[in-house]
C-alpha cells in the first residue's frame, strides 16, 4: 500500500514498473484517457442493480447520475456490482443473504483501488448490508437509496405496497374479495420503479441511513422516478470526492450519538421493527456499544409524528411533499444530538435548521403528535423471551397490549397455513398464535412470516387482530399485535420451543413482559425431551450462516464479522 501520503488508489495506478503498467493498461482498454491516473480520487459505485430485484432495477440510471457528480468534482468513478437482495422474489428470505452481501461488498471495496465509495441500494436488506460493509472497511462512503415507488391507486383510493397485500389477503380469506379483484388490485400497487412506498423496512432503512448521517438530507423520500432523485445522486457524487479529500470516514459519522438519533427518528416515523436488527448489526461492525434495551429506553419519550401506513393513512410520496425526513428531525429538536456530523460535512442541526413542514396531516408537530410518546418499538422480556422480543406498538391494537390467552402452536408458518381456512380450527379471538422455528437458524434466515393472517372463521366474524408470537420477523409494511424476534429462538432451544398448545401466555406491553405460565419444573422436563431440528444444509452459505449467525437480539450478524478490519488488503484489526 502507499505509504508516502498518496491516495490509496495510487498503490495501483501510481505504481512504477510492471505492476503499474498492468493496472493502467487494462483500465485503458475501457477507453479511459491517461489523465484519470493522475492521483485524483478513485470512487467506487457499488450498485445492487438486478432484474431479479424489482425495487433496485433503476439503479443503473442512478449510478450514471452519481458518475456525473464524481467527474464534476475531479474524481474517477468506477461502477461495480454487488449482490441484489430483493425480498419480493428471493427465497427463503433476503435476510439469509444480508450478511453475504455485507461480506462480498466489504471484500470488493477493500481489494480494489478505491479511495471512497458510493453505495446504491433499494430493497430493504441492501441498505444495511452495504452500510455494514462500509463500516467494516471504513473508507469514506455515501449511501444513495433508490427511492420509493409512486403511490398505488385502486378504486379511487391510495393503496400501499405490502400493507394492502395483507389487507387484500384477509378480505380474500373472509370472502369479501374475489380472486379476480385481487389480480386487478395487485397491478395497481407497484406502478413505478422504486421500493415500497409505505413505511416498510426499505423506507425505514433509507430513513435510518439519512438519520445516521450517511445519506444526504431529503434522500430517503424523493420518489424513485422524481428528477430530484437523480439530482440527489449527482450531488452525492460530488460529496464523496469532498469526503475523500477531508478523510471523513463512516466511523466518524456513525457514532453512538448517530445511532441514538436513528433510534429516536425510527420511533417518530413509526419505522419497521427490522431497523432494530439492522442497526444492531451496523453498530457491531463499528464497535459502537448498542443493545436491544436501548431501542426501548431511547424511544420512550418520542411520540409518533408521521401519519403513514401501516401505522397511519399516508404514503411516502405524501411524506416527501410534506417536507421529508428533515422536517421530522427538525421537529424532534432537542431530542436529537444536533452536533452529530454527517456526510455533508455539517451537523444534523445545521442540515435541518430551515427544513419546512408543508402538511401537518402527514407530519405532526411534537406538541400535537399523531400518537403519544412511548408508542414506538417495545422491547419485551420474560421467561418466554429471556434475551428479548420486540413489538411495534404503533401498528398494534391497543386492546391487545395487555392480554392473556391460550397458545395454539405451529412449528412452521406452512403448518399454520394448512389449517387457516379450517372452520373447525380450535381458535377464537383470545387465542395466542405461536409460530416458531422461524429465527435466524430455524428457517433459516429469519423470514418475514410472523404476521400470519387470522383464521378465516374469525375474519368472517369481523375479528381483525389477534396476538401472534414468533421468533421470525414481519415486514415493516405489516400491522397487528405481533411479538417478533423472540430470543433465544426455538431452533437454539429457547423457551419458545417448549410451548405447547393450551399453555397460558400473558402479554403485558406496558410492563414489557411476555410470560409463559408454566412451572419451571415442567419447562425443565420438556427441555430434557426436546431435540434440535436437523441442519438445513451440509455445505455452502446456508451451512456457514447457520453455524455462525448470532441471535436477533445481537443483530443476526455472523460472529466472525463483528468489528471492522480496515481498508488494508490482507490485514485484520483483531
Amino acid at each position: 500500500m502507499a505509504t508516502d501520503g498518496a491516495r490509496r488508489s495510487s498503490a495501483w495506478f501510481g505504481a512504477s514498473g510492471r505492476a503499474g503498467m498492468n493496472h493502467r493498461s487494462w483500465m485503458r482498454s475501457q477507453g479511459f484517457t491517461p489523465e484519470v491516473f493522475d492521483g485524483r480520487p478513485v470512487i467506487g459505485i457499488a450498485t445492487t442493480w438486478s432484474e431479479l430485484a424489482p425495487c433496485n432495477v433503476h439503479l443503473h440510471r442512478v449510478a450514471e447520475s452519481v458518475k456525473r457528480g464524481v467527474w464534476q468534482s475531479g474524481g474517477f468513478p468506477l461502477e461495480f456490482p454487488a449482490m441484489a437482495l430483493g425480498e419480493t422474489l428471493l427465497r427463503p428470505t433476503a435476510m439469509l443473504y444480508r450478511n453475504l452481501l455485507a461480506m462480498e461488498a466489504e471484500e470488493l471495496i477493500r481489494a480494489n483501488p478505491l479511495d471512497g465509495v458510493v453505495l446504491l441500494s433499494g430493497c430493504d436488506k441492501t441498505t444495511p448490508g452495504l452500510l455494514m460493509a462500509a463500516a467494516s472497511v471504513d473508507l469514506p462512503a455515501v449511501m444513495v437509496t433508490g427511492g420509493p415507488m409512486l403511490s398505488g391507486k385502486y378504486q379511487g383510493a391510495d393503496v400501499g405496497s405490502g400493507t394492502a397485500v395483507w389487507r387484500f389477503e384477509e378480505e380474500l380469506l373472509a370472502g369479501r374479495m374475489t380472486a379476480e379483484e385481487c389480480v386487478f388490485a395487485e397491478g395497481c400497487m407497484a406502478r413505478s420503479n422504486g421500493h415500497c412506498m409505505t413505511m416498510g423496512t426499505a423506507s425505514t432503512m433509507a430513513s435510518m441511513a439519512e438519520a445516521l448521517g450517511m445519506q444526504l438530507p431529503y434522500s430517503a423520500t424523493w420518489p424513485a422516478v422524481d428528477s430530484r432523485r437523480y439530482e440527489t445522486a449527482q450531488r452525492a457524487g460530488q460529496v464523496i470526492v469532498d469526503l475523500v479529500n477531508s478523510e471523513l470516514r463512516p466511523s466518524a459519522i456513525m457514532t453512538r450519538a448517530a445511532f441514538e438519533n436513528a433510534i429516536r427518528v425510527n420511533a417518530a416515523i413509526g419505522g419497521s421493527t427490522n431497523a432494530v436488527i439492522h442497526l444492531l448489526a451496523i453498530a457491531g461492525r463499528l464497535g459502537v456499544e448498542l443493545n436491544l434495551d436501548d431501542f426501548d429506553a431511547l424511544a420512550l419519550d418520542v411520540p409518533t409524528l408521521l401519519n403513514l401506513q401501516p401505522s397511519g393513512q399516508y404514503l411516502m410520496e405524501d411524506f416527501c411533499y410534506a417536507g421529508g425526513l428533515p422536517a421530522v428531525m427538525r421537529e424532534l429538536g432537542g431530542l436529537l444530538h444536533g452536533d452529530a456530523v454527517t456526510v455533508t460535512g455539517r451537523t444534523v442541526a445545521e442540515n435541518v435548521a430551515d427544513a419546512p413542514c408543508w402538511n401537518r396531516d402527514v407530519i405532526h408537530a411534537l406538541d400535537a403528535p399523531f400518537q403519544p410518546a412511548g408508542t414506538g418499538t417495545a422491547v419485551l422480556r420474560g421467561n418466554l423471551a429471556p434475551d428479548g422480543a420486540v413489538l411495534k406498538q404503533s401498528a398494534a391494537s391497543p386492546h391487545l397490549l395487555k392480554h392473556r390467552g391460550q397458545a395454539l402452536v405451529f412449528d412452521s408458518p406452512e403448518a399454520y397455513y394448512a389449517v387457516v381456512s379450517d372452520p373447525d380450527l380450535d381458535a377464537d379471538e383470545n387465542t395466542v398464535l405461536v409460530i416458531r422455528y422461524c429465527g435466524p437458524r430455524g428457517y433459516p434466515g429469519m423470514p418475514e412470516v410472523s404476521n400470519v393472517p387470522l383464521p378465516a372463521k374469525l375474519l368472517r366474524r369481523g375479528i381483525r387482530d389477534m396476538v401472534r408470537i414468533c421468533d421470525g420477523r414481519m415486514s415493516g409494511t405489516a400491522y397487528g399485535t405481533v411479538v417478533l424476534h423472540v430470543a433465544p429462538e426455538a431452533a437454539a432451544g429457547g423457551p419458545l420451543a417448549l410451548v405447547r398448545s393450551g399453555d397460558w401466555i400473558t402479554l403485558d406491553v406496558p410492563s414489557r413482559l411476555l410470560t409463559l405460565e408454566v412451572a419451571d419444573s415442567e419447562l425443565d422436563r420438556r427441555r430434557s425431551e426436546w431435540h434440535p431440528l436437523p441442519p438445513h444444509a451440509s455445505r455452502g452459505w446456508t451451512r456457514l450462516y447457520t453455524e455462525h449467525v448470532q441471535e436477533a437480539s445481537y443483530g443476526a450478524d455472523l460472529d466472525f464479522l463483528v468489528g471492522g478490519s480496515g481498508h488494508e488488503v490482507g490485514r485484520d484489526s483483531h
